[in-house]
């Protein structure tokens, strides 16, 4: 997930937020409404900030015999001292205080370690700019950083809002410990979201009771990672007052965040990381190992890394399990290009929402884990959507938002387009049927079906990634198996969630994993998933010393190839059935395998062939068996259904 390494230190000005003014008092406040649109007439140098710490009820996940706590940081303007009330855009996240250096599970396995639990490599913690957002290098560990890093504060402020940070339990200055998405860290942010409803209590620093008497009680959530998963499971609860949010790469389920159908994946750039290195990496509360290390341990043992099935453990991670109890709006965001925290979060989340009728908005971009605000082609139009979904959700302005297109989507560098929703109107579902190949020319990828059942196979390597495997279809390879269609004749666009239908046996080997490719075959210049940032200032909002207001926007890192993986998916190959059942194969014998790949959207142009390609180890994803496991495919009896805008007339 995101790294983000931001901490608040303790809020310069301490305000009794309990003062109530005259009524004449609050009428002086300037009108910050103008043509059903906040503007901003409020002072950010004038700001009020406080801290208090929020008691989660019924929560006590460190056992000490006292109700949980989280620390809470508030910004609002100066004229709340004076009886005006104003809503709320809260962050809630567990990386204000920094991390730890944490070191993962291994992945290379081997004959002597059946499981990989008791080796350990170094964490991959180092950031990008553009994962840390805003264009901001993020501090150090565990380092001192301004109060309000970001743009909430500058640009929402002076319009009228509060933003309250939550620093989630088990970190900073919360008691409590991280659970990797339990219950408990979700009744954190819940609680302050009570507290800001008169329905929980807080303390200031000095144990006096604090009252929000200065809040409308209408609030939205937003968050980048684990902060914007924080408000899909703060959602999911159905609290009131919560009336939008807006989750950027969030995770809907924790099982497909760090498992896929039954196998061990993991997010791209953090291979052997898991739920236990995760709580691990934010516990940075005050006698962290003493409160919760058992607790911890605990989490290691139950999350099973051998098998990789669903169970109890992921099943109360899950999100979608209570979808039906969410009230607020959500305005979606995720990377087409993000393989850290993968579209199918988003995609599953969008999807069981529109069941429940829930008022919903969408953007996918081109970028990685990334947040769209820093989008420097996209950036202005990115804080009039926002600027105008909260005012609509939180200060019920008629300004028409739910009125415009429902979907944004980048389908290139810098090629937005606007549509009436995701996956894009008139997609439809087409089966494409793999032909057998030769000893020297690959397989093909067409629409009718090929004469015959013939076997070809390959053998697992995992000493080489995906992208290696895949570039070069000239010829074939030993380690892999490819299906080319021919050169399509129009654009193509894939909107939506592939699947794979393949009949195949496994042997003499001990990976269980069928990964496939689906691959875009053409020289073109595409979006490579990093981003680069602009030397020039970003002036979005009002600025105080140490904090301008101002930033550095990004553009996409492209580059000019002959081919991309489009997207991928993975099975372990003993979970056929179910994700929560582990099957042993018979050696040899013949299964039939289908499962999803990560849902796309993605434009192949004319000239340019589609393919499959299938590996067992993805090495920058999965475990690394040894060498040897020969997996024998019939293509005869096996296919690719790829959601194609106009359908089979699409791929004409």
């Amino acid at each position: 997930m995101n790294r983000w390494k931001t901490v608040l230190i303790a809020m310069a000005v301490a305000v009794p937020s309990g003062v109530v003014m005259p009524a004449a008092a609050a009428r002086s406040a300037p009108a910050p409404i103008e043509n059903e649109e906040t503007k901003p007439v409020y002072s950010r140098a004038d700001a009020l900030t406080e801290t208090v710490f929020v008691e989660v009820a019924g929560v006590d996940s460190d056992r000490d015999g006292s109700p949980d706590r989280v620390a809470v940081d508030i910004m609002r303007p100066k004229e709340t001292a004076s009886g005006l009330k104003v809503p709320v855009i809260m962050e809630s996240s567990p990386y204000y205080a920094g991390t730890n250096t944490v070191v993962n599970h291994t992945v290379d396995l081997d004959a002597s370690d059946p499981s990989g639990m008791d080796y350990r490599r170094n964490k991959l913690d180092g950031l990008s700019e553009a994962i840390f957002g805003a264009g901001e290098r993020p501090p150090a560990s565990r380092a001192v950083a301004p109060p309000f890093r970001g743009y909430y504060d500058n640009y929402f402020v002076p319009r009228g809002y509060a933003v309250v940070l939550v620093e989630n339990l088990g970190s900073g200055r919360a008691t409590g410990c991280p659970t990797s998405g339990l219950e408990n860290e979700t009744a954190g942010p819940k609680a302050a979201i009570d507290w800001l409803n008169g329905r929980a209590r807080a303390f200031d620093a000095a144990g006096n009771q604090v009252r929000a008497d200065w809040s409308t009680g209408n609030v939205g959530m937003i968050g980048v990672s684990y902060n914007g998963t924080l408000a899909n499971a703060v959602a999911a609860t159905g609290v009131r007052g919560l009336k939008t949010i807006v989750p950027i790469a969030a995770i809907s389920s924790w099982y497909d965040y760090y498992r896929a159908n039954g196998g061990v994946v993991a997010p791209e750039g953090y291979q052997g990381e898991d739920t236990d290195i995760l709580a691990r990496y934010v516990l940075t509360r005050q006698n962290a190992e003493q409160a919760c290390g058992a607790l911890v341990n605990g989490i290691e043992r139950d999350q099973d890394r051998v098998t990789g099935d669903y169970s109890p453990f992921w099943d109360r991670r899950n999100y979608l399990n209570h979808v039906r109890g969410v009230r607020a709006s959500v305005f979606a965001v995720a990377g087409l290009n993000d393989w850290n925290v993968k579209t199918k979060q988003t995609v599953q989340w969008w999807d069981a929402l529109a069941r429940q009728g829930v008022q919903r908005k969408i953007w996918l971009h081109q970028g990685p884990h990334f947040n769209p605000f820093s989008l420097a082609s996209r950036n202005a139009e990115w804080l009039r959507q926002l600027h105008r979904w909260f005012d609509f959700y939180l200060y019920g302005l008629r300004n028409g938002i739910l009125d415009e297109p429902r979907a944004d989507v980048e389908s290139g560098p810098e090629q937005w387009a606007q549509y009436a929703t995701w996956p894009l109107p008139g997609t439809r579902d087409v089966r494409l049927n793999l032909g057998a190949g030769t000893h020297d020319r690959n397989g093909t990828l067409g629409s009718r079906r090929p004469h015959g059942h013939g076997v070809e196979s390959f053998v697992d390597q995992g000493s080489r990634t995906a992208g290696q495997l895949a570039q070069d279809v000239v010829t074939t390879d030993p380690n892999r198996l490819a299906y080319l269609s021919e050169p399509v004749d129009g654009q193509v666009r894939l909107s939506g969630t592939p699947k794979v239908k393949v009949r195949a046996s496994f042997a003499g080997g001990r990976s269980p994993y069928l990964t496939a490719l689906l691959v875009d075959y053409g020289s073109d210049t595409r979006a490579t998933g990093g981003v680069i940032f602009s030397q020039e200032p970003y002036c979005y909002g009002q600025g105080v010393p140490g904090d301008t207001g101002c930033t550095y926007l990004a553009k996409h890192v492209t580059e000019t190839a002959p081919y991309k993986i489009i997207t991928r998916g993975w099975l372990d190959v003993r979970n056929r059935n179910s994700a929560a059942r582990t099957e042993l194969l018979k050696e040899g014998r013949f299964y039939d395998f289908a499962f999803d790949l990560q849902p796309s959207d993605y434009v192949v142009k004319p000239g340019h062939r589609i393919g499959v390609v299938l590996v067992s180890t993805d090495r920058d994803f999965t475990l690394r068996f040894p060498a040897g496991t020969r997996v024998a495919v019939e293509p005869g009896a096996s296919s690719v259904t790829l959601p194609l805008v106009g359908g089979r007339t699409g791929l004409s």
